[in-house]
């Protein structure tokens, strides 16, 4: 398999977790987002991701057949479904609804609107501020691990869903990670900062960590 992504992406580092979950080796190939006018928008690798986003997942099947998979959650759910072991969803059709809620409150609610496109977007297009840009990145932040704290206070235990990684950690822990680096305050989401921090014991997250990646600048 090999792994086209970039060592601060909040997307690729949740398919890095999921790998290391599953016991998994990919070729880390490092996309950079930034240098050259960014990476993800040179043709070699449009080709392969027309969304000119990270991650990309080059894998075979059974069969042999070479498959590109994109976004993020699709490729973390095609892992869970080739590879049984430690699985990232529960057994119950409740439970894996409730552990796809949360993961999908950073997907899709907060993750989208402080993507690096987006920043850049409302910089160049929309001459916005950096006052106003991190004003911006706070307050959908902020929304959404409102939400995501009640959803911790309900179903948590060590992690997010009870006592094991579920996919809900592997997007919690990108998104906190993404958060402190925009000096977002955490007081008001002490379960998030609680289970953040037992994911972060964990070896399949510390090998996952953006700073611990052989692009890491």
């Amino acid at each position: 398999m090999k792994l086209y992504g970039y060592w601060r992406s909040s997307a690729a580092y949740r398919v890095r977790i999921a790998l290391n979950c599953k016991g998994l080796t990919a070729e880390h190939i490092s996309v950079h987002l930034v240098k050259n006018g960014g990476e993800q928008h040179q043709s070699q690798y449009t080709a392969l991701n027309a969304q000119e986003l990270v991650p990309t997942l080059v894998t075979t099947d059974e069969d042999g057949q070479e498959w590109v998979l994109t976004q993020s959650l699709a490729i973390i759910e095609y892992l869970e479904d080739r590879y049984s072991n430690s699985p990232l969803l529960p057994i119950g059709a409740f439970d894996k609804a409730i552990v796809r809620a949360m993961a999908l409150t950073v997907a899709c609610e907060i993750h989208p609107l402080n993507n690096l496109k987006v920043l850049q977007y409302l910089a160049a297009e929309l001459e916005t501020s950096d006052n106003a840009k991190t004003a911006w990145y706070h307050s959908w932040v902020n929304q959404g691990f409102a939400a995501l704290e009640q959803q911790l206070a309900q179903y948590s235990g060590d992690f997010c869903f009870g006592d094991n990684i579920t996919l809900a950690d592997l997007c919690l822990v990108p998104q906190v990670y993404n958060a402190e680096r925009f000096n977002v305050d955490m007081t008001p989401f002490p379960n998030i900062v609680r289970v953040n921090a037992h994911c972060l014991a964990q070896q399949v997250f510390i090998d996952a960590i953006p700073e611990n990646q052989h692009d890491a600048t």
